[in-house]
């Protein structure tokens, strides 16, 4: 979603917050801003609809930077349309304070009436624009920033992270409320961020705000403090070292590469992970209950999340016996939860704002929390009884890859060391899965290989589609589900995925002559007659994840036997080719319309 960015040091500091709002270009956006200060007090207020790289030359080289006290801002429009006067960051009145807004003001008409009866003056439809004039509302001789920033979010309902800026002195403040923020002190001045990954390389720890802190650094130093009192800064967080690794490769977009690079992840989350699954150390070193005392698995996430969390619920009831249900974060809260359940929260962000909302409608003696995330710090990890990172490193593409990759193994690491230690294991599914698991960035591997000249060629044959089918069974519908979401997002096109069961129950009406249909394989037998349907009707059948024998010169498809989470693998060739065709149709595979890639509005 939205990205902020802040600075406070000696010099260039418009040029450093213009730099790390570049590092969190990947989040999805609309518009983008910065707005700093002079030594002499004079401002720079800069907005742009055209992206990060337009306020490079106008905000200048670091070494002719001399401003002091920047903020910046990448924002994706919830309220009011895509224009540089909704842009951040948002001025007062006088043209002195500033701030970056993160999150919804759910009373914005409201405040909105009031500061104009009180005299102020509005210049955006942006809900955000409120808090500004409430800071300048409250920011009367002898109030310090810090202080006026508390008291104006007092006012609020909502969700927010905020950054202040007065220019009149360069101080900056800070607070949040049900949406991200860290703060951080380097070697040459002190940063503020939505997101870790906007300074890693300048900071080596960062500290988190707690919801309502506000942290103030101005020239009498940093102060950490809430409404009404002072607080401790909250404990540091080292940077975790998978936010050091960049991908790199022979592609141009960030997503081909983090394609070919999943061969490389899964063999980290294996490597990391695999050796303390046999001895339950694993499962025991998260602090979660026995199996044995869990009656149900519950998972909860969205999108591509929910996907992976489907996949591994597979581990907990094909080896297990263990009712598992998959839930959508944002509709959690007509749930009836059981007591001994296990939640299993994935987000790889850790800031989904439906997740969040989701966990807070548990009831108190629900069970237990583990969070599945690639960033260990975040709201999510802090709200769990247990976390674990799924190791995935950043990714720059909106649309997940790599981190569905991830997710899913990671899951799988610790439901088959839970299992390991349980009574409800069968065990030679159990073994089967471990030894399956080792095989997998292999697989991920071949799969890559095998399906970059295919993926090109069936792109090129399928340009002018109007739809898509994607089918699957058992443990491979969920690999369906992936690859229509995949070919959703990245290309524009119709998709739906569909039990390939339910074909004659209506969904077999969509099928002409020379419809794409994809079968992702898992060995299920049925699939045959499914073929055999959609062929009859003309459509295109693309399989994957069959083996094939050749008997007599006539291809024989075999059962496929794999692990319990099903066949992997074969999201390589559906985002393969969800790409392929975006590229062929001019879309920007890493920047899809319409997308963020950390839902933090719900």
């Amino acid at each position: 979603m939205c990205g902020i960015t802040a600075y406070r040091g000696p010099s260039a500091a418009a040029s450093r917050a213009r730099a790390a709002l570049e590092r969190l270009e990947y989040r999805g956006y609309d518009s983008a801003g910065v707005a700093a200060r002079h030594p002499d007090g004079t401002r720079v207020h800069l907005r742009t609809l055209d992206g990060v790289a337009a306020l490079a030359e106008p905000v200048g080289e670091r070494a002719a930077d001399a401003t002091t006290a920047a903020i910046g801002h990448t924002r994706w429009a919830t309220h009011g349309g895509v224009t540089e006067s909704n842009a951040h960051p948002i001025e007062d009145c006088g043209g002195q304070l500033f701030i970056v807004h993160n999150g919804i003001v759910e009373n914005a008409d409201v405040l909105r009436a009031h500061l104009i009866a009180a005299g102020h003056r509005f210049a955006s439809e942006v809900d955000s624009e409120v808090i500004v004039h409430l800071v300048e509302q409250a920011h009367r001789p002898g109030v310090g920033l810090g202080d006026a920033l508390a008291d104006a979010v007092t006012r609020l309902e909502g969700t927010w992270a905020v950054v202040a800026l007065d220019t009149r002195t360069g101080a900056l403040a800070a607070t949040a409320h049900g949406s991200p923020l860290v703060f951080a002190e380097g070697d040459e001045g002190a940063y503020f961020a939505s997101d870790v990954g906007a300074i890693t390389p300048v900071v080596s720890a960062f500290r988190v705000l707690e919801d309502d802190d506000v942290v103030e650094v101005s020239a009498e130093g940093m102060r950490w403090h809430r409404a009404g009192g002072s607080c401790r800064p909250r404990g540091l967080w080292p940077v975790p070292k998978t936010a050091l690794l960049s991908t790199k490769g022979r592609h141009r977009d960030h997503m081909g590469n983090e394609i070919d690079e999943q061969p490389l992840v899964a063999q980290r989350v294996v490597d990391a992970l695999a050796p303390a699954i046999t001895d339950g150390l694993l499962w025991r070193g998260l602090g979660l209950p026995p199996l044995d005392e869990i009656d149900r698995v519950a998972i909860i996430g969205c999108g591509t999340s929910l996907h992976a969390g489907r996949a591994i619920a597979g581990v907990f009831s094909r080896v297990g016996g263990l009712p598992t249900r998959a839930l959508v974060a944002s509709e959690a809260a007509h749930e009836v939860w059981e007591p001994r359940t296990l939640v299993i929260a994935i987000s790889q962000s850790g800031e989904t704002a439906d997740v969040l909302r989701a966990l807070q409608g548990l009831p108190a003696e629900h069970g237990t929390v583990l969070a599945l995330t690639n960033n260990p710090s975040s709201s999510l990890a802090r709200r769990a009884d247990a976390v674990i990172d799924c190791l995935a490193g950043p990714e720059i593409g909106v649309a997940a890859t790599k981190t569905f990759v991830a997710q899913v193994l990671t899951g799988v690491c610790v439901a088959l060391s839970g299992l390991t230690v349980s009574h409800r294991a069968d065990a030679t599914l159990l073994d089967a899965d471990v030894r399956a698991l080792t095989a997998t960035p292999e697989a991920l591997s071949t799969a890559r290989d095998t399906w970059r000249g295919p993926a090109a060629t069936l792109a090129a044959e399928f340009a002018r589609a109007s739809g898509f089918l994607f089918l699957g069974r058992g443990a491979g519908l969920v690999y369906a589900a992936e690859g229509a979401l995949k070919l959703k997002e990245l290309s524009y096109r119709w998709a739906e995925h569909q039990p390939a069961g339910e074909l004659k129950h209506g969904p077999l009406a969509l099928v002409d002559a020379g419809t794409p249909v994809f079968i992702v394989d898992d060995g299920d037998p049925r699939l045959e007659v499914d073929i055999a349907e959609v062929t009859a009707r003309g459509g295109r059948v693309i399989r994957l994840g069959e083996r094939i024998l050749r008997v007599g010169g006539l291809p024989l498809h075999l059962p496929r036997t794999g692990p319990s989470w099903g066949p992997l693998e074969t999201v390589v060739p559906l985002q393969m080719f969800a790409r392929e065709l975006a590229l062929r149709l001019h879309r920007d595979v890493d920047k899809p319309r319409n997308l963020a890639k950390s839902v933090t509005v719900s």
